[in-house]
């Protein structure tokens, strides 16, 4: 996987990042999402590494980054801290500025990546999610069937991790390694039969229920709004359309007109459409002048 990029493990002080990085060209930040790591981008990185310099991290407390000691209201798996985590890997290597994707999970850290740091996101890419706050204050009981896992792993009371470290290769399904690639699927099974990466994916959704809400809320209060060009690439297969249209729930968060495109995939697009994805990233960011 990944010809000719590089893999480091960059400390950033409170966390350490396993990331890799190759290509080269304006700077683009591809982010995964639960409960995949950064191997999810393999077909999709090396498609634009020959006109982009492209960064594949590992979220805090995903795979094989670090997580700091649980903090008051999970703020240490916000997506506010996530968000932070970016930018400063992106300044280690030497970009101030650069273009943020992020799918699932990863879009929300993705998106708050935009609101929090402005002067440093060219271009946001959104891939199968929305503002947290959105689906919160849209939950019913359709919505709470089809996504019951985000209260599963956001309990305390009954903390998940007992219940899937107990027997990971039965709580975790994914495709087999002829259709993820073996090196991919080598490594999120790696990481998902590890305790502590267990714990790091229940945090961010713990975080998800409580601080990350609090923190669109106040953007929506305060009237701020994501300054640079955003594109959705929602999968055709997959739901995110519970709530009605996700183009029209995006529209008052962005400063410009989205771009919304549809990938004739399931949820995991970057595995399951890997041409299509880097197709439409390249356009995006073609004529958005990265």
């Amino acid at each position: 996987m990944f010809d000719g990029f590089r893999l480091d493990q960059v400390d950033l002080g409170d966390v350490t990042l396993r990331a890799r990085s190759g290509g080269d060209g304006p700077p683009v930040v591809l982010l995964h999402g639960h409960p995949r790591t950064h191997t999810t981008w393999h077909e999709v990185a090396p498609r634009l590494a020959a006109s982009h310099f492209v960064v594949t991290p590992d979220l805090r407390g995903y795979g094989g980054s670090t997580l700091p000691p649980d903090a008051p209201g999970h703020t240490q798996s916000s997506k506010r801290a996530m968000a932070a985590d970016v930018v400063a890997l992106m300044a280690r290597l030497g970009h101030d500025r650069f273009a943020v994707v992020g799918h699932d999970r990863g879009s929300l850290v993705a998106f708050r990546t935009a609101m929090d740091h402005p002067d440093r996101v060219s271009h946001l890419v959104v891939m199968d999610g929305l503002p947290v706050v959105e689906h919160l204050e849209r939950t019913d009981a359709t919505f709470a069937r089809a996504w019951w896992h985000w209260w599963f792993l956001g309990q305390t009371d009954k903390p998940a991790e007992r219940v899937i470290c107990a027997d990971p290769d039965a709580w975790y399904r994914t495709p087999g390694p002829d259709e993820m690639g073996a090196g991919n699927h080598a490594d999120v099974w790696a990481a998902l039969r590890d305790p502590a990466v267990v714990h790091g994916m229940c945090e961010d959704y713990r975080a998800g229920l409580g601080v990350d809400r609090e923190h669109d809320e106040a953007d929506r209060a305060a009237g701020r709004q994501v300054a640079c060009p955003a594109m959705l690439l929602e999968s055709a297969q997959d739901d995110l359309d519970i709530h009605g249209d996700p183009a029209a729930i995006w529209a008052p968060w962005l400063a410009h007109p989205l771009d919304h495109r549809v990938i004739d995939s399931g949820h995991h697009q970057a595995e399951q459409a890997p041409a299509a994805v880097a197709d439409a990233l390249l356009d995006f960011l073609s004529e958005r002048g990265s």
